[in-house]
C-alpha cells in the first residue's frame, strides 16, 4: 500500500486560550461551527504563541481526533492558509501535492466510501477518538491529480453557492454532496 500523506498532530491549545489579537488558529471544535471544506480565513480566533506550537502549511488537512460521535469526527477540511496555529485534538495530513489534490482529500474523508470506514474506525463510547494510525488504513481512490482538482472546485462552488442561498433545505444539500461524493469512485 503506498502511503499517500505525512501524518502529524496539533498542540495542545483550547477555548480558555482564545485572545482578542494574535496568531490565528484553528481549534477542533471549529470545524463543526465555523468551517466547511476549504478554511480560507481565520477571522476571530487568535491565541499567544507558545513553545511547541505546530503551525499549518498550505495545503494540510485537518481531522478532528475526538469528538461526541464518530459521525462527527469523520470529517476533514483542506487549510488553504500557512502559519495558523494548529490546536491539540486535530490530526493533520500532508498530501503528497503532486499526487493528492487537498480539497479533494478532505471531500473524500467527509463523504463517501472514506467517511463511512472512518466511522467504522472510530473509537470509544461518551467521546469518540480517531488516530492518525486510523487515518493511514483508509484506502483512497482517485482520479488524475487534474480531475480531483476539477472535483474540488466543483465542490468549492457548490458550497459557496448553497451558503449564498440559505433557501435551500439542508437534506437536498445532504442528498447532492452524497451523491457526488459516490459518483467519485466511478471508473
Amino acid at each position: 500500500m503506498k502511503l499517500l500523506a505525512d501524518f502529524s498532530k496539533g498542540a495542545g491549545y483550547s477555548k480558555k486560550d482564545i485572545i482578542d489579537q494574535g496568531t490565528p488558529i484553528v481549534l477542533y471544535g471549529r470545524l463543526y461551527t465555523n468551517y466547511q471544506v476549504n478554511i480560507t480565513t481565520i477571522k476571530d480566533t487568535f491565541v499567544k504563541v507558545r513553545p511547541g506550537s505546530v503551525f499549518s502549511e498550505c495545503n494540510d488537512v485537518i481531522v478532528p481526533a475526538s469528538g461526541e460521535t464518530a459521525e462527527d469526527i469523520a470529517r476533514a477540511s483542506h487549510v488553504c492558509i500557512s502559519g495558523a496555529v494548529l490546536g491539540g485534538d486535530l490530526n493533520i495530513i500532508k498530501p503528497k501535492i503532486n499526487i493528492i489534490d487537498s480539497s479533494f482529500l478532505a471531500l473524500c474523508i467527509s463523504n463517501g466510501q472514506q467517511n463511512k470506514e472512518l466511522i467504522k474506525r472510530a473509537q470509544g463510547k461518551s467521546i469518540v477518538h480517531l488516530h492518525n494510525s486510523d487515518l493511514k488504513q483508509v484506502v483512497l481512490k482517485y482520479p488524475s491529480k487534474r480531475n480531483q482538482s476539477m472535483i474540488a472546485r466543483i465542490f468549492d462552488k457548490t458550497d459557496n453557492l448553497i451558503a449564498a442561498n440559505e433557501q435551500v433545505p439542508k437534506l437536498v444539500i445532504k442528498i447532492v454532496k452524497n451523491f457526488l461524493a459516490n459518483s467519485l469512485h466511478l471508473n
